[in-house]
């Protein structure tokens, strides 16, 4: 619905006072800069507004602002800042990303180094919803492993390993846990060290208590970041940095954890199995849809059984969904 001018003119004048705010509140930090104060490299641990929680390379919590002339960072950033009076800051600089977590074009989390994919046993994993996740992940160039949760649940994993075979022979890495009776925690545990996470899947597939398992003082973390950001409950819902104790970082907010997966296009399906990756560009017909066109390189490639019959059907799920 279109506004009329009183309702635009309102919202001109609101995102003025939010512009103003945020380059008085720069200008604020630049000119309490203390110029004897070296700068230093920090990682962004969570953004609220125009500020963010900025994490030296001792522990130390700085609140901070940017310098109007630079980009706005995310939880994962690295970036370069400025202490001032009462651990605030300023940054000065916004290092390259080695990695970006987007969503519908929106930035969420950079500097990622693994996905997890947690399913379960129960609800029951759906191996087309799995097709998803792994799309996304491949077409943000992000690794991208499986962790399987309440196998306490079954009395025999036969059929369990049975079904995630395909994916174990693709490359995919493979976790098959309890975290309710703590079974194969170490495995995965060793695997998070010198590393920053991300952690996905659907609700009800313990996510949070396998989070809850690796970071045990996570109640303790996210009080001092809320104590230090002013940020109070809504530090539940930003996307904050938290320490695991194993070793390692995760990246969280129930907003990651529960990361609805955008409306994938026929390039991005393809692009996103691992598989068909070499035999694109092979097919005779350029525009080929690998469905009932001949000589299609993927078609011959599922015949010969280089390519799994579950995984094909897959990718026709998702093209016409």
């Amino acid at each position: 619905m279109a506004l009329n001018r009183r309702q635009k003119w309102r919202a001109e004048k609101v995102q003025a006072e939010r512009i103003a705010r945020a380059n008085k509140a720069s200008e604020k930090a630049e000119s309490e800069a203390n110029s004897d104060g070296e700068e230093q490299k920090g990682r962004v641990v969570t953004r609220y507004g125009q500020r963010q929680l900025v994490e030296s390379s001792n522990g130390e919590l700085f609140q901070c602002t940017s310098r109007r002339n630079i980009d706005l960072s995310v939880a994962g950033d690295e970036v370069i800042f400025q202490p001032t009076d009462n651990d605030n800051g300023i940054v000065t600089a916004l290092l390259p990303r080695k990695s970006e977590l987007k969503r519908q074009e929106k930035l969420i989390a950079a500097n990622v180094d693994q996905l997890w994919l947690v399913v379960a046993a129960e609800p029951k994993y759906q191996l087309d919803l799995i097709d998803r996740y792994l799309v996304v992940a491949e077409n943000a160039n992000l690794p991208i492993a499986i962790i399987v949760n309440k196998i306490e649940l079954l009395d025999d994993l036969k059929d369990l390993h049975k079904d995630f075979l395909v994916y174990q022979n693709l490359g995919y890495e493979l976790h098959f846990i309890s975290v309710k009776d703590r079974l194969y925690l170490d495995d995965l545990k060793q695997q998070l060290a010198d590393k920053t996470h991300i952690f996905l899947g659907q609700s009800g597939v313990g996510k949070s208590s396998l989070i809850n398992e690796l970071i045990p003082d996570l109640n303790i973390r996210v009080n001092e970041i809320s104590e230090k950001s002013k940020l109070g409950k809504h530090t539940t819902t930003n996307t904050c940095i938290y320490k695991i104790a194993s070793g390692g970082d995760l990246i969280d907010s129930p907003g990651i954890r529960e990361f609805q997966l955008d409306n994938l296009s026929t390039k991005d399906i393809l692009n996103g199995f691992i598989e068909f990756q070499p035999l694109l560009g092979h097919c005779r017909f350029r525009n080929c849809q690998h469905i009932n066109e001949p000589n299609c390189a993927i078609k011959v490639a599922l015949e010969s059984g280089d390519i799994h019959p579950y995984r094909y059907n897959s990718y026709l799920r998702l093209i016409e969904s």
